[in-house]
């Protein structure tokens, strides 16, 4: 019994060695594609070999075999780097940088395109300046596509006006920086296929990209943080972004996306923030963000899922003017429908 248990482990041990090192090769290995092909072929045949070799009994041998080859392998995975300058897709060709002049706030590389169709857009990356004592809001952007808890999240800043009146938006966007050959791919981002950007955008781009283009539901959460917490939490992201333009890191899929590297940010200011697996659901993070008091108080969450469902509101303001003051009409938090 002991022998039987001892080889199952081992057999599952190098079942799981061998379909990582296969789609790490797949996903990784720089050369031709053929050539890639070949290498995964050769090493899901190994693998395969060291598997059979269990099966029919041997212990010792296919362990060793497998540890070679596994440090071999791990040798080249660590010594792959994060890339700096490639052909970047046009949407993620800059990275936000920011400094703060006294309660200024300047942002360099605020992407402001004007989409037309999923990949084309009359592109503009522009410099702005917001003033860190008017800076009176934060929203959470939830858009989805049909996967069941799997969703992009958006962070969005509002500022007041001379008026009182927060009219003034800007949106952060923790995404995949692709080249401009590649496709998205859930699993390549397990497998150091994309490097992290951290965006910085218009409303009307960011939010209208997702309702309006893609055909994405977009669901809007006003977010209560004091106003300490709402300033750091920004500059939290703007000295993420600057990190990321002198360092770059790569994406990961679970480790480094549009949740975690937030929540990251949000423990260093809220102390005693538990971990949980709505985190790894970007999908189910305003249920996270509800159970913990931070949305808006005296409504259940499937209220607040539907009055914040601003998919439509989004493609009927289109281009109008007055967007963003559009899509929060009767949202919890913000202005009630007249």
């Amino acid at each position: 019994m002991i022998d039987s248990l001892l080889a199952g482990t081992l057999l599952t041990s190098l079942l799981l060695a061998t379909l990582w090192g296969g789609l790490a090769l797949g996903h990784r290995l720089p050369v031709t594609l053929g050539i890639r092909w070949l290498a995964v072929m050769g090493w899901l045949g190994t693998g395969g070999l060291w598997c059979l070799l269990v099966w029919q009994g041997a212990r010792l041998a296919p362990l060793v075999g497998m540890a070679i080859q596994m440090a071999a392998l791990l040798a080249w995975w660590r010594q792959l780097q994060p890339a700096r300058d490639l052909d970047w897709a046009d949407d993620v060709a800059h990275l936000a940088t920011g400094k703060v002049e006294g309660h200024r706030l300047i942002l360099h590389h605020v992407r402001n395109f004007d989409w037309q169709t999923r990949e084309q857009a009359r592109i503009a990356w522009e410099r702005r300046e917001y003033d860190l004592r008017a800076l009176a809001s934060v929203d959470l952007f939830v858009s989805g596509w049909g996967r069941p808890g799997i969703a992009h999240v958006l962070l969005s800043f509002g500022f007041a006006e001379a008026s009182g009146e927060i009219d003034n938006f800007l949106a952060f966007s923790v995404e995949v920086r692709r080249e401009r050959h590649e496709q998205f791919s859930e699993i390549g981002g397990f497998f150091k296929q994309y490097e992290l950007a951290i965006i910085a955008t218009d409303e009307r781009d960011a939010v209208r990209l997702r309702s309006n283009v893609r055909g994405e539901s977009v669901t809007l959460y006003r977010v209560l943080l004091n106003a300490a917490d709402r300033r750091d939490l920004l500059l939290a992201l703007v000295e993420e972004a600057n990190r990321l333009e002198a360092t770059p890191r790569f994406y990961h899929t679970v480790t480094a996306n549009c949740t975690t590297l937030v929540f990251a940010m949000m423990r260093r200011i809220i102390e005693g923030l538990p971990m949980d697996h709505r985190l790894l659901l970007s999908g189910l993070l305003p249920g996270y963000v509800h159970d913990h008091g931070g949305l808006v108080p005296g409504f259940p969450l499937s209220e607040l899922r539907r009055r914040g469902d601003i998919t439509e509101r989004a493609r009927q303001a289109h281009d109008a003017p007055g967007f963003s003051r559009r899509i929060r009409e009767g949202v919890p938090g913000w202005t009630e429908p007249s």
